[in-house]
C-alpha cells in the first residue's frame, strides 16, 4: 500500500466534515469528479453548488452525476453553474453564507479541453477568500494545485503564498506534496476556525 494521492488526500479532509444534509461547493467543476464525490457525502437532502467558466464541464458534470439522479440519490438542490468561481460569494444563496461543509477546487485546465483556458491567481484568490468566509467553523477547502503546466507553478506559488499569511486565528493550512517531485500537483486544505 503507497502513500494517498493528492485528490485522495483532498477527499479525505472532505470526508472527514461533510455530512448528510450538509452544503458543499464544487468551485471547479471540470470532469465532475469531485461534484460526484461531494453529491455522494451530501446525499439527496443536501445542497451542491458547482461552478465552471466551460459549457463543457457543465455537461460532462451532468453525465457524471446521471447515475445518482437514476437512483434518486442526487441532492435536491443541485445547481451547475455556468460562472467563474470568482462569483461564489454572489452566487451561494444567503442563507448558506457561514454555513458550507466544504468547498473544493482543482487548480488547472479542463482535461481534453483548450489547454490554454486554466484557472488564473485573479480569479482563484478571491474565491478561496469567498470560500474561507462561507465556512462553517470546522468547515475545511480542498484544492489541487499542479504546478507542471505553463501557468501552474505561478497559480500554485500564489495560493501558497495567500494561504500561509492567513491568521490562524481565522484558519489552519497544510500541503501535502511528494517532496521528490516539485512540479507534481499537490494539495492544500485550509480548515475555518471561525465564521
Amino acid at each position: 500500500m503507497g502513500l494517498l494521492s493528492v485528490i485522495g488526500m483532498a477527499h479525505g479532509w472532505v470526508r472527514q466534515r461533510v455530512q448528510p444534509g450538509d452544503a458543499v461547493v464544487d468551485a471547479t467543476l471540470g470532469t465532475g469528479v469531485d461534484a460526484r464525490f461531494l453529491a455522494e457525502l451530501v446525499g439527496p437532502r443536501g445542497s451542491l453548488i458547482g461552478f465552471d467558466i466551460q459549457q463543457e464541464a457543465i455537461l460532462r458534470t451532468r453525465q457524471r452525476l446521471e447515475p445518482l439522479t437514476a437512483e434518486g440519490k442526487l441532492p435536491e438542490r443541485t445547481s451547475l453553474l455556468l460562472r467563474s468561481h470568482s462569483e461564489l460569494a454572489d452566487a451561494v444563496p444567503q442563507e448558506l453564507h457561514g454555513r458550507l461543509a466544504a468547498v473544493m477546487f482543482n487548480l488547472g485546465y479542463l482535461p481534453g479541453a483548450d489547454p490554454s483556458v486554466i484557472t488564473l491567481p485573479a480569479t482563484t484568490l478571491p474565491a478561496m477568500q469567498a470560500a474561507l468566509q462561507l465556512l462553517r467553523p470546522g468547515g475545511i477547502l480542498a484544492c489541487v494545485l499542479y504546478p507542471g503546466h505553463i501557468g501552474g507553478e505561478e497559480e500554485a506559488d500564489e495560493v501558497l503564498r495567500w494561504a500561509s499569511s492567513l491568521p490562524q486565528e481565522q484558519a489552519q493550512a497544510a500541503v501535502y506534496r511528494m517532496a521528490q517531485k516539485p512540479s507534481a500537483p499537490y494539495a492544500l486544505g485550509i480548515e475555518a476556525r471561525k465564521g
